[in-house]
């Protein structure tokens, strides 16, 4: 494949680029998964698909290059699995993602946890999920087992995808984030049998994220997340929409007002005191926040219905 012509097309600017169609994006973004793309093409395409935004038809294509590499991890029978990303880590907010994950566990919906982690600046949530005894799984066949006998699993980008895993690795290199850290998030290892949560942070990719939900169907929960990561803020509601086979509804309005710290819920990014704050949420000791319970009533529904 010739890059040039596509860069042309895609890195005139925000006014002046123009999108590719799906199989256009789809063919570009395989390659880029199968490290084909040399670096320097690599490169101006990411900032180019960065200044210019990625549209329907381009989110469509790349998650079919994505959903023809990604292995699937067979799902116990029962409830559909929830697929939570987790690609942030904790910045000056406990998270809480963990919490989600068990709570869904509790109500025998299987959850697997996917992700990686590379900010110097933020607590990694590989090691809160390790303070909880969730640990990777080294390939499929054991996040498998491991989803049957616990119903929780984990994989890192870079056993699941590792081309996405070389991909989102440019951040270091190229000092800001691309289209990887956008699919990433979608990525679906028990395609059929999911409940993909895709937590958003900026607003303006909630209807990004809209169109593509409605468009590429299965069951998905969307939200802006805290701090990136995919957990209901507890100081306040974020709104919840959930999507069943290209259907959307709202699940839960966005609760109005400010977001003043909770005494309950202290900012506690650290390890120790995170998973302490999670382990006393469980025991029934503190209370788990309502936007919290909201956000885990919806998967749960969606998990479990026909």
């Amino acid at each position: 494949m010739t890059y040039a012509p596509i860069i042309k097309e895609i890195g005139r600017g925000a006014k002046g680029a123009r999108d590719l169609d799906a199989a256009q994006a789809e063919h570009l973004f395989g390659d880029i998964l199968d490290g084909k793309v040399p670096d320097l093409e690599l490169g101006a395409i990411v900032i180019s698909l960065r200044i210019k935004s990625e549209s329907r038809d381009e989110l469509l294509g790349f998650k079919r290059a994505i959903d023809a590499r990604c292995p699937q991890v067979a799902v116990p029978p029962g409830p559909r699995c929830v697929i939570l990303p987790t690609y942030n880590g904790a910045r000056r907010q406990a998270n809480l993602m963990p919490l989600v994950a068990m709570l869904l566990a509790r109500e025998g919906v299987p959850v697997l946890i996917q992700g990686r982690h590379d900010f110097e600046s933020r607590v990694s949530p590989f090691e809160l999920l390790a303070a909880h005894d969730i640990h990777p799984a080294l390939g499929v066949g054991e996040a498998h087992r491991t989803l049957t006998e616990r119903r929780i699993a984990c994989l890192r980008l870079d056993e699941l995808l590792p081309g996405m895993d070389r991909l989102l690795s440019l951040r270091l290199r190229l000092g800001v984030r691309g289209s990887g850290h956008t699919m990433a998030k979608l990525i679906d290892p028990c395609a059929g049998r999911s409940v993909r949560v895709v937590a958003v942070t900026h607003p303006e990719y909630l209807e990004r994220m809209h169109e593509f939900l409605v468009a590429d169907g299965g069951r998905a929960l969307l939200m802006r997340g805290t701090e990136g990561e995919a957990y209901a803020n507890p100081r306040r509601r974020p709104a919840m929409q959930v999507f069943r086979d290209g259907v959307a509804e709202l699940a839960w309005p966005a609760e109005e007002g400010g977001a003043p710290p909770l005494e309950s819920v202290p900012d506690a990014p650290a390890v120790t005191e995170n998973a302490a704050l999670i382990r006393a949420m469980l025991a029934g000791e503190v209370a788990v926040p309502q936007p919290v319970r909201d956000q885990v009533a919806a998967l749960v529904r969606l998990a479990k219905e026909d």
